[in-house]
Formats: C-alpha cells, structure tokens, sequence
C-alpha cells in the first residue's frame, strides 16, 4: 500500500468514525450542519477539488461531477425539506471513496506485479580496468565485443557469449521457466537472466539499448498504449454518456414536476429531485472504466510472467478470437537442430561426400548448414571453396578445389538437369553433384518438440478449429509429422514466398471478423508471414531482434505449449471482461428503473455502484492469477 493509498484509507475510517458518533450525539441546527459538514469535507475533498478543475478546464464531466452534483444535491433537499439528514449525502461520498480505494490498490497490485517483471532491468555492469580490477559501470556505456564480469547473484546486463566460467542462469523473468539453464563457454547469455553460481566472463554482443531486457522492458511499457477495441469503446462510451446522465438527471428532476403542475396535481418537487440525484449515482460508469482496462492490464501482466508477451490489449483481443492455427515447422514444432541420420554416396565415401556437402554450406546459416558442418567440423582441411551462388529454394553451388559442385534439394538438381534417386528414408534430402554428375545424397532429420503434441491436444481442446502446417520440406517429411502430430491440414515444399501466398489463400477462404487466423514461426525466417496474419506469435524469440519486432505475440522459450497457454488465457481475460460489461450493466439498469419509479434509495444507489465497481475489479485481477493447464495432462 502505498502513501496515497494510506491516507485515502485514514480519510475513510476517519469519517466512517466521526459519522458513527455524531450519529448518536444529539445536535441540532447550524451545529450539526457543521459538524456533518466537516465530515464531508474531509472524505471528499479531492473529489470536489477534481470536480471543481473539471469544470475550469472544460472537461468537466466525469464520475467526480456526477458524486459532486449528487451529494450536494442532496445536502441542500435535506435542508429544503426541513429534514436536516446528512448522513446519506455523506454515506454516497464515503462508499464513493472507498470504491476509489479499491480501485487504486487494485491497479498497484497490476503494477507491481509487472514491476517484478521489469526488475529485470541491470543497474549495473561490472568490468576490469587496466589494472584488473573490479570496478561497476553504467550498462550503456559497455561497447560491444566488451568483456564484462557477472558474480553469483547479479543480473546478466548485457547479451553475449561465454568466453570463461561455468554457471546455471535463473531465466524465469524471461521465459517463465522455473528451471535453472546450465552453461558454459561459447553459450549465449541474455540481458536479465540471474547467474546462480560462479564467476562468469561474457564477451558482448549487443549493446545495451538493443539487449534481451531493454527489448522487453519497451514491449511492456507500450503494451499499455495499444488499446483494445472494448477500451476504446468505453472511453468514447465514457465521454458520450456521463453529459448524457446529467442532463437526463436534470430532465427527471424539472419535467415530471412540471406534467404534474400542468394537469393540476401536486409537483413533489423534493421527491423527484431526489430521484433524479439517486439516478446520477447509480449511473455513474465507474465499473466499466476501472474494470475493463484492469482486466487487459492484469492479463498482459500474467502472460508476461509466463514468458509470453502480448504487445498491447488490441492483439490479445484478437488472439481471443483464434480460430486456426497456421505453424512454420522447423524450430516451431520440430526442433530444429538437424542431424545427418545417413550418407548414401553413389561413387565417394561417406566422409568424402560429407567433407564435400559441408564445405559447400561453410557460410550459409540454415540449420541444414549446421547440422553438415557439425558432422564434419574440420573446415581447415586446405580445401579450396570459392564462387559460392546461393540459389533461394533450391541450394548452394560452388567451385570445391577446381570442381563445380551443387548441393540442394530436387529443384535445384532439376534445375541444372542432373538425374537424381529418391531416399527410402524420411528426413530432409540434400543431393549433391560435381561437375553435372550426381555423387549422392544425405539425410538430415529434425525432432519434434517435446511438448509439441500437448500443444496440439491442448489447441483443439480450447476450440480451435484447424492447425496447418507449412514447409519447405519434402512431403514425405511433412507428412510424417503432420501424421505423428495429429494435423488437420499440410503444404510442403514451400519457398518462402509461397509461405506468404499459402498463408493469403488461408486468410482469403477465412474472412469471419470473430475468427482470426494466428500465425506460429521462429521469428528467424518467418517475419514476412508473422506481419501477414492476424496475428503473429514468434517462438523463442529470447535474444531475437527480427521476431521481436515483426510478431504481436512473443513467446521468449521454445515450449509449443505456450501457444495453448497465449490463446486460452486470452480468451479466459476476454470472458471476463464481458462477465464485468454484462454485470455492471444489468444491476445498474435494475437499480435505475427501481430509482426511477421510487423503489431504490440513495443508499440502494451507492451500494449498487461502489458494490459493482468492487466486484468487477476484484474479478479483474484474476486475469493476473488464472490457472493455466499442463502439458502432462496431455500426455
């Protein structure tokens, strides 16, 4: 709780006290007129102050005019009517308060629960001066390919590699992962992630502006300033309705008196006057103003505990209404390090069309490239490679020692009219070819996820009518794992212009506004399709500059299972928000025709208002609190 917080609450007690007593006291006239007045005064000052600069500064209505008018209002019918009780004109700005109360405890919880998050964010780098020693300098000031010193306990500043030392981070800030992450040297470290264990030395590789954390750190602070459709609905509603509940107040106070003045009766002018300041009570919005933005706020809040990050309300809006889920496959649903599970040359060695294949990706950064460099590491054999042309799609061709050597896949031995075999074995296919005669070919396998399946099973559970998959793999490849996961549809070979054609096709045959298309990639190769859908989700994007910026949705680890976890706790958050717009506004219009017709009292009112507002945060921040689903449970 905080200062303000604390003296709102002794205002509170303080006149909830005085108003007990003097209650019981027996005063009479200018007396007690004061001594209420007092009362009045010190519960809610700043609502007539705030009222007050509403009307000077021209925006005048707001929920402050509204309880100012009301309980005003109803100090002068308790004078006019002879009946000197002030105590529910009081009561109205004592119960206001308390929902204010409420409501600024209930967005400090929100907030300081982010703030937990942005704790993240290093204050300081160590780094040793020309003497060796220790000394700590501003993160900002750290240049890259710096060597800076992190000890037990302190935060990760900057992203790097490991140069010395072994440790295990804490990256549950970031990831959600509550499991520490054993490393090394040559491992890549992020900004924000806590060494547990020894003295580790991290060779920069970013600066600190565009570091993991700093990444982070921006996404949650302008998540924020993108709102959703519901918050922009509310404030517009907001800005419309309250002149709208004043001269509609106004309206009930003047003209059923006058009607009856007309056809000869008695007016009642304190009785409707009464009515309509009770109808201003009851129609103050503030339910739907606090709760409606809490809720997204304490949603977004919770997603980023679990390692996801939505960046704004507007795309967890439309995440909620997912209805088809397209993946990448490599590094989304498989794992994406490759393997070479066998060597089928036709005239070479195994080795020699290894060391061949691999000189020929030496510079090339597809996984593919990868897996044939780890099976043949040496790249210092004195092998000669130059004139290297890669062909998109197809592969890379380059002069080995003199000898013009293709390596691809099938489009790409077509395409130079060289005869290639098929492979009985499923995985990805890498052909090769020197000198326009065919050497053989190399299987490269992936692996599913471990939680990939769950996150299928889970994705269907919670409605989601189709996943897709898309791929440059072979078909062979993408059937086999479209089998193995339970997929409803495929497409293979795919270059990754078709991805974005396939996808526009998907989108065209979709065009419901309540079912929106997500998109799922590694953020790696994938930002021309994730800016194309709907919405985009990137997978282990920790560390990621392109899939930070080009997704709407970033999930920091590679676990399938957040995808589940994104969609459901958005629709859950959605869910509440309509709980709150439906509650709120079904007990006020009760209240209000009861008001009208005499039924409600003030007090009924003021119940009715501060007990909606109270209700409908409270069941706002359990968007920060929901329980999300295991992917043993799918198992």
């Amino acid at each position: 709780m905080n200062s303000k917080q604390r003296k709102i609450l002794t205002r509170i007690i303080i006149s909830a006290l005085l108003l007990i007593i003097l209650h019981f006291i027996p005063v009479e006239g200018i007396l007690k007129f004061t001594l209420y007045m007092i009362i009045y005064l010190i519960v809610g000052y700043d609502i007539l102050i705030k009222a007050f600069n509403g009307i000077k500064n021209k925006q005048a209505f707001d929920e402050s005019l509204l309880m100012t008018i009301a309980t005003i209002g109803a100090i002068i019918l308790a004078i006019y009517s002879g009946s000197y009780d002030y105590i529910e004109a009081i009561a109205v700005m004592l119960f206001y308060q308390i929902g204010e109360f409420f409501q600024s405890y209930a967005v400090d919880k929100s907030r300081k629960s982010i703030a937990e998050l942005m704790d993240i964010a290093p204050e300081y780098a160590n780094i040793e001066d020309e003497n060796g020693n220790l000394i700590k300098v501003d993160p900002d000031d750290v240049e890259i390919g710096k060597t800076i010193i992190v000890k037990a306990g302190e935060k990760i500043p900057i992203d790097g590699v490991v140069i010395e030392g072994n440790s295990s981070l804490d990256t549950k800030a970031l990831t959600g992962e509550s499991l520490p992450i054993d490393i090394g040297v040559n491992s890549k470290v992020f900004s924000g992630s806590i060494n547990l264990q020894g003295l580790i030395k991290v060779k920069t590789k970013k600066e600190f502006g565009e570091s993991t954390a700093t990444k982070v750190l921006e996404l949650i602070e302008e998540a924020s300033s993108r709102k959703s459709k519901s918050e922009n609905f509310i404030s517009k509603f907001a800005r419309v309705y309250t002149p709208i509940v004043v001269y509609l107040a106004l309206a009930l106070a003047i003209i059923p008196p006058i009607f009856s003045i007309i056809i000869g009766n008695n007016p009642l002018w304190s009785q409707w006057i009464y009515r309509s300041l009770t109808f201003l009570i009851i129609s103050c919005p503030c339910a739907l103003v606090i709760s409606i933005p809490l809720s997204f706020f304490a949603g977004i809040g919770g997603a980023s505990k679990e390692g996801i990050l939505i960046k704004g309300s507007n795309f967890m809006e439309v995440l909620s209404k997912t209805d088809q889920v397209v993946f990448d496959k490599t590094g989304t649903l498989t794992q994406g390090s490759f393997d070479v599970s066998c060597v089928h040359p036709e005239y070479k060695s195994e080795t020699e069309l290894l060391h061949i294949a691999s000189h020929v990706e030496r510079y090339s950064n597809h996984p593919i490239a990868d897996s044939l460099r780890k099976a043949y590491p040496d790249e210092n054999d004195g092998c000669e490679v130059k004139d290297i042309t890669e062909i998109p799609g197809c592969g890379i061709k380059a002069l080995v020692n003199g000898n013009l050597v293709y390596v691809g896949n099938t489009k790409m031995m077509d395409k130079f009219n060289i005869k290639w075999k098929e492979c009985e074995k499923v995985g990805t296919t890498v052909h090769i070819a020197i000198n326009g005669v065919y050497e053989g070919h190399i299987v490269i396998s992936d692996s599913l996820k471990e939680n990939s399946k769950a996150s299928i099973k889970s994705l269907k559970k919670n409605k989601i009518s189709k996943t897709i998959m898309l791929t440059g793999d072979s078909k062979e490849v993408a059937q086999d794992v479209a089998r193995k996961l339970n997929l409803d549809e495929y497409y293979a070979e795919l270059l990754p212009q078709d991805k974005v054609s396939k996808l526009e096709e998907i989108l065209n045959n979709n065009k419901n506004e309540n079912k929106k298309i997500a998109f799922v990639g590694d953020g790696i190769n994938d930002a021309p399709v994730l800016t194309r859908s709907d919405i985009g989700i990137a997978m282990g994007a920790m560390g990621s500059d392109a899939a930070i910026e080009a997704a709407d949705v970033i999930l920091m680890d590679d676990d399938p299972f957040k995808i589940s976890t994104a969609i459901s706790l958005s629709k859950k958050c959605l869910r509440i928000v309509k709980e709150n717009i439906y509650f709120s506004i079904g007990v006020k219009v009760l209240v209000l025709i009861l008001g009208v017709f005499g039924f409600a009292s003030m007090w009924a009112a003021i119940f009715a208002d501060v007990g909606v507002t109270i209700i409908a945060i409270l069941n706002a921040i359990r968007c920060m609190y929901m329980k999300h689903e295991n992917p043993k449970d799918y198992i």
